[in-house]
């Protein structure tokens, strides 16, 4: 095999001499992603987020979270790469981590960065014909979702993913690009990425026509609709997937068949 030389999504340039056969996947989707590549032999080490496929959880080894990992043993696991995201996983965690071996650092805001991570991936364990797949497949059900999608009226949101404080997804992050996709206008994306908010303060803020309550990283419940709902006036509280909100990867093509439910529900 010849020498490889690629550039992760944070720009960290990465040469290596063969194609990483031990590897440690530190973000739930992007494990998912490996699976769906066909690369689970070669995977070595995960979160315990890592929630799919279920079997990992018992097949593979646990090396901590997202935030906080058990560094002897991701080193005692003796990986070729380690795989992080820039939003998911902290810059001091990845500088860490790079003194065991080279850690590929994904950036995923938009749909096209989720292409070009799986061309990555494709290149980096030599599955490129299963990422031209995995590509060609997500090609098609984003043209056929935007067909869907087309006719659908533009409709304010408000995402909720987090409770005590109350958090929001603002701008510039990977569910505000879903939100937008899916023709809904999300009146906090002016406020930062993750921004704190006041519920009061809903109805000033842009009066939403939904209040999307998210089943992660908070797992909100109906109770929360019911309190949230007496702080606006016309709003319907709806418990989304965070999973087809957020996570990215090979998980997007069930995104669009959620989706298009979504919608259908919404219309009732």
């Amino acid at each position: 095999m010849k020498t490889l030389f690629l550039i992760d999504q944070i720009g960290t340039e990465h040469i290596f001499e063969a194609s990483p056969q031990r590897i440690i996947s530190l973000v739930p989707s992007q494990t998912e992603l490996l699976y769906d590549l066909g690369l689970e032999a070669k995977i070595v080490g995960i979160t315990k987020f890592c929630v799919h496929p279920y079997h990992f959880k018992s097949t593979i080894k646990s090396v901590g979270g997202t935030k906080k990992v058990n560094y002897r043993k991701i080193k005692e696991l003796q990986p070729d790469i380690i795989i992080c995201n820039k939003e998911e996983n902290t810059l001091e965690m990845v500088e860490r981590l790079r003194e065991i071996c080279p850690v590929w650092v994904t950036d995923i805001v938009t749909v096209e960065d989720n292409f070009q991570m799986i061309t990555d991936f494709g290149q980096l364990f030599n599955a490129r014909t299963e990422a031209r797949k995995w590509n060609d497949k997500l090609t098609f059900a984003l043209g056929d979702f935007k067909k869907f999608i087309n006719g659908i009226p533009v409709k304010r949101v408000a995402y909720f993913i987090w409770k005590k404080p109350y958090m929001v997804a603002g701008s510039n992050n990977f569910i505000n690009e879903l939100l937008k996709l899916n023709h809904f206008e999300n009146i906090y994306s002016t406020k930062g990425r993750y921004p704190e908010v006041a519920i009061e303060d809903i109805v000033a803020e842009g009066d939403p026509d939904y209040i999307f309550l998210s089943s992660e990283p908070y797992p909100f419940k109906k109770e929360d609709g019911y309190e949230i709902s007496n702080y606006t006036e016309n709003a319907q509280t709806v418990l989304v997937d965070g999973e087809m909100f957020s996570w990215y990867g090979s998980r997007l093509l069930k995104a669009f068949v959620y989706f298009k439910m979504l919608h259908s529900n919404l219309g009732k």
